[in-house]
């Protein structure tokens, strides 16, 4: 009598249990579907897509994504990003976005990273005008030039800055941005500038000699520094030209020219000749 009410009190405590998991499990349910926030299928990169490639059908895939997460310009469809150059790198799962593609039909490469209205120029450079091969694509450079100008004197010579804040797209053939922070030696510099500065930067480049200088990626500031003349470069004054010691010439007066008069009779006239 004793054991069997012991075996009906375990099947009402198992019941029990049971009847206390199913509904902890509702609950819990309950509360995930709640928390479960929209979502919406997006276009993420199978791998890693460098700068200049263009994007083939295996590089990219769909994968559901909740909204929140998902940033602006991110691509939904497929079709409108396969063919299309890279002109930003994406890793691999990356959500690929608009911005981070050339536009459509523009092709992959160097041609394809230069927007709208602007230019790329190449000027020959080496270890000096490089800044030692740190000048590497991604970095912001400042164009000097240092010549002499046609209306001052042979030996006046000048340095100016001619353009700044300007992006460098190439170093040598290379178009993607160095990661490790390496220098690298090249013998051409390609510069992302507008018309107007493609022709100062020509020009420049045909004039005197042009100098890189490198600037950190955060610094914007337009400076717009005087030009510099080499008679700056010294501490001591120019000699002073000699002074010339003005001659004034007298005022010659002329003497005073002389009247003779003469008195003529003739009967009862008289004349007067003047000479």
């Amino acid at each position: 009598m004793h054991q069997r009410r012991l075996l009906v009190i375990g099947f009402v405590a198992i019941v029990f249990a049971a009847g206390m998991t199913f509904i902890a499990y509702r609950t819990l349910v309950g509360k995930v579907s709640g928390l479960k926030q929209p979502s919406r299928v997006v276009v993420v990169a199978t791998k890693y897509l460098g700068v200049g490639t263009m994007v083939a059908d295996g590089d990219v895939t769909r994968m559901e994504v909740p909204i929140a997460a998902i940033p602006s310009g991110a691509l939904t469809d497929p079709n409108k990003v396969i063919g299309r150059g890279v002109v930003a790198a994406m890793s691999r799962n990356e959500l690929i976005q608009d911005s981070k593609l050339a536009a459509e039909r523009a092709g992959a490469g160097l041609p394809a990273m230069i927007p709208k209205n602007m230019r790329a120029v190449s000027v020959q450079v080496n270890d000096v005008i490089s800044v030692a091969g740190f000048v590497v694509p991604g970095t912001r450079v400042d164009v000097l030039l240092t010549g002499t100008p046609s209306k001052v004197g042979n030996n006046d010579v000048m340095t100016t800055t001619v353009l700044e804040n300007v992006e460098v797209l190439a170093a040598g053939q290379k178009i993607e941005p160095n990661g490790d922070g390496k220098p690298e030696k090249v013998p051409v510099i390609t510069l992302l500038v507008s018309p107007e500065d493609a022709q100062r930067l020509t020009l420049a480049n045909s004039e005197g000699k042009i100098q890189l200088t490198l600037r950190n990626p955060l610094d914007g500031h337009q400076d717009s520094p005087d030009p510099v003349r080499n008679a700056a470069l010294y501490k001591q004054s120019l000699p002073e030209a000699p002074k010339v010691r003005k001659i004034v010439a007298k005022k010659v007066v002329p003497p005073p020219e002389m009247v003779y008069s003469v008195e003529v009779i003739h009967g009862d006239k008289r004349d007067t000749a003047h000479f």
